[in-house]
């Protein structure tokens, strides 16, 4: 038994090394996105910067591991037994929770979901031992929830404080510095520049520097005792640095941004992150202290030693610190979660990663409402004096930049500043929470949620504050859920739950890999928003249409052939996968089209009218090309899922021949557009009508049988003749789009084919 302790104290750590990865690729989300989205450096320096910050506070931190050890359960009423149930179900609960958060680009904190999932697993196993306890324990013996109720109390406060300063901060400096802040730079800076460095300083000496392992006492209490010196100090002295940076044509709001990439990473890592190792290495001490003094008894050997101080080992701390910054180099999950705070507070209007919910309409509706009120009470010399200032028209950003330097400052300074003065105060403020919502306030003072992305990014916010809240109660049953089959379980149940972990880790990055594949696009549709070339612009769009059109082309090709196939062989799991593929297809082509219209503002005025009717129409009918595939789908995945009469033999080849010919129309179609021609253009126009003549006599043909056939096959024939419809229209649909292709490209098609008369 001794031995299967071992195991999971070692598997433990095994979990904690993946447990860092996938914590520093979610909490890399705050740290990272105000210097990314403000493109204060090369991508790469970024992460240099923040590797240095997250090393020197994971390797020189003790962090919170006694939160493990004593800050949600009492163990000194505990067994081994339990506490080793308790960290394995906290461990698995803990990996499986961020890393889905990371595959759905959804940040959250990492905190949060550590104690609540010490206090899930402390909570059943508390009612299993009041359960079978003779001794009188209640929770308030066994439970320490003040700690929990602390954490809860400063979510709503994170939330609420950081929105409200950021929102007004950012007011307050767009007011000073407006838009075309390079103009106003000359004396303004220094003092700017001052106080953000000041606040930096703070936020590093009163939160990041606190538990490093060589703040002593005495060192702690001199920082006290001249906390106003030091700051007034520092203010004075980066006032001028700043302002002798300037005069040397030194970006002053760069070197601001990586301050503050650099004091937050440190923070976070000495502070947030390392707390993931603080399970295992209770596990370890529990398992230590168990062999020289448990004496085999597992389950009635008590873990009182737990309430001394952690005293973590310096190599462990080290090599915290090499896996996190290894994670933040390599981690893509660590790239997607940024994007969703980038693209929700971006400046330029984009791809909305979310889509309306109604309590955003609403909120929009009531906030239009308020501006339009203001707007009137508002003398018109003031309005005007604000409109100047805030003329987004005016904007200087970095190539390729979601917003600018002037905000990526405010983003980092404010978080800094008021997550140092929530801990002087003695407030558990989130780190995750603070820096998230300070991003969204700059964001809506700076206008970037504009009327056609405000519900969108309202929605986005809901969501991920949502996210926050589903997290704690998430971890909490979890954890709950894994601790009670541990613990009547027994080793085999530990057993299979370490065996599904690994499996589901697998699995998940399995997937993550493989909608990063498809997701590639997005590097060209980033590229067509941010270049200022109009022509450029435009033929990276056309190569970005083209791109998608053929994808949607092949897509439709293949389910096709596997619709009409799955009809005649009566496979109805095909036809439930094609019914997926369809409805998936359906908010691909929407999200295409949104990125395309996007794009199309970025070309001349005069090239988009010339083109949007051609583009909106070779969209049009892409979208109907969907809906008859939907509808052939539809109508036999009903037939052949109710186990009805298949097709009868007879009808066979003429079908065939009809599903070979538009296999040959669409790959030919494939080919035109891989060769980036249109001189094919009325040979296929030709050859669509040419079968389209084909289904139209097998429509009458088969219209004047239903009228004498025997009632054994009647139903079968409508699904054929629905089929033959629906094939007729898309082929329609494609010969409507060959000439949006031909028009979109600048190209005239000869070969004008004539119209044939068929029924509709």
């Amino acid at each position: 038994m001794d031995i299967l302790f071992l195991c999971v104290v070692v598997f433990l750590f095994l979990l904690a090394i993946f447990d860092l990865s996938v914590g520093v690729s979610n909490d890399a989300v705050n740290f990272l996105n105000s210097a990314i989205g403000s493109k204060a450096a090369p991508f790469k320096r970024i992460l240099i910067v923040a590797s240095i910050g997250v090393f020197i506070g994971a390797a020189m931190s003790n962090g919170m591991m006694d939160i493990a050890r004593h800050g949600i359960f009492r163990p000194e009423h505990f067994s081994f037994y339990d506490l080793i149930c308790i960290f394995m179900a906290v461990m698995v609960t803990d990996i499986i929770l961020l890393d889905m958060f990371n595959t759905l680009g959804m940040p959250t904190s990492t905190t949060v979901s550590m104690v609540f999932e010490l206090l899930g697993a402390t909570f059943v196993v508390s009612l299993i031992k009041m359960a079978s306890d003779t001794t009188g324990l209640g929770f308030n013996d066994l439970l320490n929830t003040e700690k929990a109720l602390s954490v809860i109390i400063g979510i709503f406060l994170s939330v609420a404080i950081a929105f409200i300063f950021g929102t007004l901060v950012q007011f307050l400096s767009r007011m000073i510095f407006s838009f075309n802040y390079k103009s106003r730079l000359k004396w303004k800076i220094g003092v700017f520049g001052g106080l953000c460095a000041t606040a930096i300083v703070y936020f590093l000496l009163i939160k990041g520097a606190k538990d490093l392992t060589f703040m002593t006492p005495d060192v702690k209490q001199w920082i006290k005792a001249n906390t106003l010196s030091v700051i007034g100090g520092c203010l004075v002295g980066f006032t001028i640095i700043m302002q002798l940076l300037h005069a040397l044509k030194v970006n002053v709001l760069k070197v601001i941004v990586l301050m503050g990439t650099f004091a937050l990473a440190m923070a976070f890592a000495g502070n947030d992150l390392v707390n993931f190792i603080g399970v295992p290495l209770t596990g370890l001490a529990s398992y230590q202290d168990y062999m020289a003094n448990g004496n085999g008894d597992a389950a009635g050997f008590l873990m009182g030693s737990l309430n001394g101080p952690s005293n973590t080992p310096l190599y462990f701390l080290i090599g915290a610190g090499g896996i996190m910054v290894a994670a933040l180099a390599t981690s893509k999950k660590a790239r997607k979660v940024a994007q969703t705070e980038i693209g929700l507070g971006s400046q330029n209007a984009g791809d909305e990663m979310f889509g309306s919910s109604r309590l955003a309409r609403r909120l929009v509706r009531w906030a239009l409402s308020f501006i339009a009120w203001m707007r009137r009470v508002t003398p018109a010399g003031i309005r005007a004096w604000f409109n100047r200032r805030f003329n987004i028209n005016d904007t200087i950003m970095e190539q390729g930049a979601a917003f600018d330097l002037i905000r990526g400052s405010v983003n980092l300074v404010l978080a800094g500043a008021l997550i140092a003065i929530g801990t002087s105060l003695k407030l558990p403020l989130s780190t995750t929470f603070v820096t998230f919502m300070v991003a969204m306030g700059t964001s809506l003072a700076d206008r970037a949620w504009g009327r056609e992305s405000a519900v969108f990014r309202i929605t986005g916010v809901i969501s991920v504050i949502g996210g926050w809240f589903l997290t704690a109660g998430v971890a909490f049953m979890g954890a709950g859920l894994i601790v009670l089959i541990m613990h009547y379980g027994g080793h085999w149940a530990m057993f299979a739950l370490a065996m599904l972990t690994i499996f589901i880790i697998i699995r998940s990055n399995r997937r993550f890999r493989s909608q990063a594949a498809e997701e590639t696009g997005d590097t060209l549709f980033q590229t067509i928003l941010t270049t200022q070339d109009q022509s450029q612009a435009w033929q990276l769009l056309l190569v970005f249409i083209t791109e998608q059109q053929r994808k949607f082309m092949a897509f439709t090709l293949e389910n096709y052939r596997s619709i009409t196939g799955a009809f005649t062989k009566e496979d109805v799991k095909a036809l439930d996968k094609a019914e997926t593929a369809l409805s998936r297809q359906k908010e691909t082509l929407k999200g295409s089209r949104r990125k395309e219209t996007l794009c199309l503002r970025q070309v001349s005025r005069e090239m988009a009218i010339e083109k949007s009717a051609w583009f909106h129409l070779g969209n049009n009918c892409c979208m109907a090309i969907l809906y008859n595939l939907r509808r052939i789908n539809e109508i036999c995945k009903e037939h052949v899922d109710n186990n009805f009469m298949p097709l009868p033999q007879r009808y066979m080849q003429d079908f065939e021949m009809v599903r070979t010919q538009v296999t040959t129309l669409f790959n030919d179609t494939l080919a035109m557009i891989d060769g980036s021609h249109t001189d094919a253009v009325g040979t296929l126009r030709r050859q669509c009508d040419e079968i389209k003549d084909v289904v139209s006599d097998m429509y009458h043909k088969l219209h004047m049988q239903l009228s004498h056939g025997d009632a054994a096959t009647i139903g079968v024939l409508y699904v054929y003749l629905n089929t033959l419809q629906e094939t007729r229209e898309m082929v329609s649909n494609l010969r409507k789009y060959l000439r949006a292709y031909a028009k979109l490209r600048d190209s005239e098609f000869s070969g004008r084919p004539q119209a044939t008369a068929v029924p509709s």
